[in-house]
């Protein structure tokens, strides 16, 4: 707990009493908390760090609660955390009943909206100020995005129909040079172009406040010149992206300079319609290792300070994914990986190095990653698209609309589905089954270990299908003795109770029965379809127990109780999964056993 400034901000009113050396100290408490604090409990620390300066800038030059400040994704608001009221609680981040990782509306006044996937802030910001337009407000609305954000097409949507209106609006540019892998693309490059001008624009900002300075004649002189040199800009330059969409732009400035940006800040807001203000950042600023390795510190588990956090070098069953995939694409030329700027954690940076030329990195784009892998395959590739489970959600109407209808032979390879702890209710992977089983033409596979994750990559690579394979965040549990190729496997203990369930909770139920020995268990290989000989083998059953980690509506379970009902198999039949709710962060052994999928609650169950 500091004794500095930082203990004595209570709100972002109290930051406006700090002179500027005063504001730079306390942006150094701050970045010390949070190395402090992450370094405990794991989170987003390149990130965050590298938008203090930035959030304590936002804060000093606007007046939150009132004016709404969204940052997209959330996860670089931990400075924003503890500059409005949160300091006290700020160890508890990412712990369960803690505070979130991400802005939540629940959690403070200064959270106007939820965030935890990116691109979505300038929709959200502009709807906000349409609503403060319409109740008469003057409010002002601002949107901070990362430059890997903006590679999302939603972004460009909400800048389209924002620009060139009327109102207090302004999307702030935090570019970096980084989302969570290197970014790609003409976006990039683009802003590479921007940022090369920074000269002239400091002339321009240091003109700028002298006339602003010079009350209403400067302003009016200012605005003459603006007008000019807009004109003749449009004579003889392209306009930039965002002034060509409507916005008036202004940067790019140092994100780690207070009053360079405050001063930005002021003239953006005087103009009073759709401004960009662009903000060069550097990410995981303040802490060597971080600055070094931004990508390795975007996301980290407790680690040593003095020492740094340490990559993982065991296995989990992204790398095994990423692994199985590079050594298959070593003698089939037509295998490709399809990633949305997930290369690291989706276990594919090997393959981007030994196959460079059939790695795909589409930037953060799950629709656009969808029907382009769909294109690759219409042209004769085999292509796997790597995506996180609650990422994929927003390539729902893509799976359908192209790859199902045409029966598209598309591999997806659905990372953390299931529970996957401290990131909360915007990252579980719980929806993939219900959403997926809705498409016709999609069949669903949820290995519970390595070598069967192995096993289904090198057998939908050789087949015609279009596939899903879900497989969770970690590590495996166990490896038993059982025969996963078909559809299948029954594990028989000669009792009237039988467990159905499939993936990382078929090791729970093993350890269960061991302990037990009073059930059977059917372990479910291929989850969707289902096999017409499962319930053949259930209708032996008195009592049946259906356990998965999955939202029960739309899950398999309730695949299953239709068909009982349908073909008038009398049991005693209940599910075991999540059931209405959004699951906050805690770790997953936490959320596991609160929802009954661990050993000892299935063990309780079976009894």
């Amino acid at each position: 707990m500091s004794n500095g400034i930082l203990g004595t901000i209570n709100s972002p009113d109290d930051l406006k009493k700090l002179n500027i050396a005063q504001a730079e100290d306390l942006c150094s408490e701050i970045r010390d908390e949070i190395i402090g604090v992450i370094s405990k409990n794991g989170g987003h620390l390149a990130s965050s760090l590298g938008a203090v300066e930035l959030t304590v800038a936002i804060h000093r030059s606007f007046n939150a609660p009132k004016d709404t400040v969204i940052f997209d994704v959330g996860h670089q608001s931990y400075a924003h955390k503890l500059v409005t009221g949160r300091y006290k609680n700020f160890d508890t981040i990412r712990k369960k009943d803690g505070l979130s990782g991400f802005m939540r509306p629940n959690e403070s006044e200064y959270d106007p909206f939820v965030t935890g996937h990116s691109s979505n802030s300038i929709s959200a910001a502009y709807g906000i100020l349409r609503a403060n337009i319409a109740s008469g407000s003057d409010a002002y609305s601002v949107a901070v995005i990362g430059d890997g954000a903006m590679t999302g097409g939603m972004a460009y949507e909400a800048l389209n129909n924002a620009g060139g209106k009327k109102g207090n609006f302004i999307v702030i540019l935090n570019d970096n040079k980084m989302s969570i892998s290197k970014n790609v693309g003409a976006v990039s490059r683009s802003f590479m172009r921007l940022r090369s001008g920074r000269r002239y624009h400091r002339l321009k900002f240091a003109v700028s406040n002298v006339l602003l300075k010079l009350g209403f004649i400067g302003k009016g002189i200012y605005h003459i010149i603006s007008k000019i040199k807009s004109y003749l800009k449009g004579v003889v330059y392209r306009n930039n992206i965002f002034e060509a969409l409507g916005f008036n732009y202004l940067g790019p400035v140092d994100g780690h300079d207070i009053a360079a940006m405050e001063s930005l800040f002021k003239i953006a807001k005087d103009y009073h319609r759709p401004t960009v203000v662009h903000v060069v950042t550097k990410k995981g600023k303040g802490y060597t290792y971080a600055e070094a390795s931004p990508n390795e510190y975007h996301g980290v588990s407790p680690f040593d300070i003095d020492a740094g956090a340490t990559p993982s070098k065991k296995n989990d069953f992204s790398s095994v994914a990423g692994q199985t995939l590079c050594d298959l694409a070593k003698d089939n030329p037509k295998i490709c990986a399809v990633t949305a700027a997930m290369m690291q954690g989706t276990g594919l940076e090997t393959f981007s190095k030994d196959h460079h030329d059939r790695f795909f990195d589409v930037g953060i784009a799950e629709e656009h990653a969808v029907t382009f892998a769909c294109g690759l395959a219409s042209g004769g590739m085999i292509p796997f698209f790597a995506v996180y489970s609650s990422f994929l959600q927003r390539g729902y109407d893509q799976v359908l609309h192209d790859a199902a209808i045409a029966n598209i032979p598309l591999k997806l390879l659905v990372d953390r589905a299931g529970l996957v702890g401290e990131d909360g209710e915007t990252h579980q992977g719980l929806f993939d089954v219900a959403f997926l089983s809705t498409i016709p033409n999609v069949n669903i596979y949820s290995p519970y270990c390595y070598s069967e994750l192995a096993y289904r990559i090198k057998e939908t690579a050789g087949n015609s299908e279009l596939a899903a394979i879900r497989y969770p965040r970690g590590c495996e549990i166990g490896n038993y003795d059982v025969d996963c190729s078909g559809d299948y496997s029954l594990i028989r203990a000669g009792s009237q109770k039988l467990l159905i369930t499939y993936g990382r909770t078929f090791s729970f139920a093993v350890e269960a029965a061991k302990k037990l020995s009073t059930f059977d268990i059917l372990k479910l290989n291929k989850i969707f379809p289902l096999n017409k000989n499962i319930f053949e083998i259930i209708s032996r059953y008195k009592t049946v127990h259906m356990f998965e980690e999955c939202v029960v509506s739309g899950g398999i379970g309730e695949h299953i109780a239709a068909r009982l009902l349908e073909n008038n198999i009398k049991c005693e039949y209940s599910i075991h999964g999540i059931d209405g709710i959004f699951v906050p962060q805690q770790t997953i052994a936490e959320a596991q056993h609160q929802y009954g999928l661990d050993t000892q609650s299935i063990i309780e169950i079976m009894r």
